[in-house]
């Protein structure tokens, strides 16, 4: 049974989220976003300008904890965007990211400082301490971790990473406690994308978000909710074997999806089927540009539309949402990829199958879960576990 507590962290998770979405916004526009009466959004965000979450659009509220001053209720109020609350790190395969981020967070990737991703942990973590000394890190109240590969969000497990194998068989939780005395979250990095992509945008409905970079990752949105199975595998969408590929996957298999279409698979059929010996991405840009789709671009999305639609078909979605390398290039390959995925969808042939282009939002989820886990806890949701940094 939900208590008045629980309620209480429910409705201002709902305040939170529509302000995500809105950017500012009244009493009354909130109360009409979230189905809440207009009382009690008016108390929520009293609540929220006590503990710096809310302030005024012009940036009068909340200068006194315990002291709100929004003025009359048709005052605009939005998420603060002053205070630094976390910090989020990015570990990626090429690059590590690091942001400040308060609880208004950028509805676009914005890093504040990166550094090429070393080659063993113990580097990593001298090159992220060395990192961390350069941002501003007082009152930080959490640390935020995108992982990629097959990660156990509650243990902190890495349990499998093709593309950087030395994160696998690591505890990402024990190698991080000790940089700040903040809680850790960790959550596999496209799971972070996809939340991003619903608190920006929550009335789009339910989803496939569909990563390219140096693999190919998917994340659905089920019921307005992050789909998450049993087991802690999730996201791997690039690791589904394509008939007659015989390219070599960092996973050990034969023949995936990513090695076709991922940034890295993209440019080594370019420079084999052009001559040209290049791992320059703009030289592709160019050429898609210049010639339009060659043959091997058209078959290598089409690999990549069949591996979709059969993760909508199972999961009885509709919308697609892309983010990543692909929507970096010329407008003709999105369109022949959305065609391709409409044709392999069944719903095709009875309604609308969408495909559409998005920027990358992964700082947004990050923030997501820590106000799912930390600011506003659902206490009957076990998806991520909080570890103490110190």
């Amino acid at each position: 049974m939900a208590t008045p507590s629980h309620l209480r962290q429910l409705n201002q998770r709902r305040v939170i989220y529509a302000l995500m979405r809105l950017g500012q916004a009244s009493r009354a526009d909130l109360a009409k976003a979230t189905g809440l009466s207009q009382p009690t959004v008016g108390k929520i965000v009293d609540e929220l300008v006590g503990t710096h979450v809310v302030d005024s659009a012009d940036g009068t509220a909340g200068d006194d904890a315990g002291s709100p001053r929004l003025g009359r209720p048709g005052q605009l109020v939005r998420l603060d965007g002053r205070r630094q609350r976390f910090l989020a790190i990015q570990l990626g395969v090429m690059n590590t990211r690091l942001a400040t981020l308060p609880i208004a967070a950028r509805l676009v990737d914005e890093w504040d400082t990166e550094f090429a991703t070393p080659s063993s942990p113990q580097a990593w973590v001298k090159a992220l301490k060395k990192a961390m000394d350069h941002l501003p890190l007082q009152g930080l109240e959490a640390l935020l971790v995108s992982v990629p590969g097959v990660v156990n969000e509650t243990s902190g497990d890495v349990l499998l990473c093709p593309n950087l194998r030395w994160a696998e068989k690591m505890n990402l939780n024990q190698m991080l406690t000790g940089l700040t005395p903040t809680p850790i979250l960790l959550v596999q990095e496209i799971r972070a994308l996809a939340l991003g992509q619903l608190a920006v945008d929550p009335a789009e409905g339910d989803f496939l978000l569909v990563d390219f970079a140096d693999g190919v990752g998917g994340a659905a949105v089920v019921g307005g909710k992050l789909f998450t199975g049993s087991a802690p595998l999730s996201g791997e969408l690039g690791h589904t074997p394509v008939l007659g590929n015989n390219r070599k996957c960092g996973c050990g298999a034969v023949g995936c999806v990513e090695t076709l279409v991922s940034r890295r698979g993209l440019l080594a059929t370019f420079a084999a089927e052009t001559g040209r010996n290049t791992t320059d991405w703009p030289a592709l840009v160019e050429h898609v540009q210049r010639r339009g789709l060659d043959p091997w671009l058209i078959a290598a999305l089409e690999t990549a539309a069949t591996t979709i639609a059969g993760a909508i078909n199972v999961l009885g979605l509709h919308r697609v949402v892309i983010t990543g390398s692909l929507t970096e290039l010329p407008d003709c390959v999105m369109n022949h990829l959305a065609d391709a995925v409409r044709r392999g969808a069944l719903w095709g042939r009875y309604g609308e199958v969408q495909c559409v282009a998005a920027p990358r939002r992964r700082t947004a989820g990050l923030v997501s879960v820590a106000i799912d886990r930390l600011l506003c806890p659902d206490v009957g949701n076990s998806q991520w576990s909080v570890v103490s940094g110190q």
